[in-house]
């Protein structure tokens, strides 16, 4: 029986050790997959942050654009005003 238990022992051995090669490699595998999830996340919160910083530039924009504009139509109307008095 000897040899029968060397046998068992044997591939006990194997089978442990193709198992913790096994754990291992999932080890591995969720490490990396754990690694890009984060790598995604960053850049995914790096373009929101760009494309809110772009809508706020122009939010910024359109308001200046309006107040010129508005400023503007003041400007035009009093000259309109002073030149309707002098006449």
């Amino acid at each position: 029986m000897s040899k029968a238990d060397d046998l068992a022992a044997a591939a006990r051995r194997k089978a442990q050790e193709a198992a913790s090669r096994t754990k291992e490699a999932d080890a591995e595998r969720l490490a990396l997959r754990d690694k890009e999830r984060a790598a995604e996340a960053a850049k995914t919160a790096r373009l929101k942050e760009q494309r809110l910083a772009k809508e706020a530039a122009e939010a910024a924009a359109v308001e200046a654009t309006k107040a010129a504009a508005k400023a503007a139509q003041k400007q035009a109307r009093d000259a309109k005003r002073k030149a309707q008095a002098e006449g």
